[in-house]
């Protein structure tokens, strides 16, 4: 499932600062949670590698990454 393997992605590119379980339960932003803007580089190469596709890191692509569904929802249409 893309959105159980996306959260264990955001908990280790946060090293911790979440868990997978606190991602899939969120109803708030990612960085709500705690997640920062290097955990989500760290992100963004571990979605590039996982599914094979290329981040944008316009404004749009950006706030893609910090709304868990939106993003699970575009990997999933990949």
């Amino acid at each position: 499932m893309i959105k159980k393997r996306l959260a264990e992605l955001i908990a280790q590119s946060s090293d911790g600062a979440v868990t997978p379980d606190e991602v899939l339960a969120a109803t708030v932003p990612l960085s709500a949670l705690g997640v920062t803007s290097i955990a989500l580089l760290r992100l963004i190469d571990a979605i590039e590698s996982e599914f094979g596709v290329e981040f944008d890191l316009s404004e749009d692509g950006m706030e893609l990454l910090d709304d868990f569904d939106r993003l699970a929802g575009y990997l999933a249409s990949r």
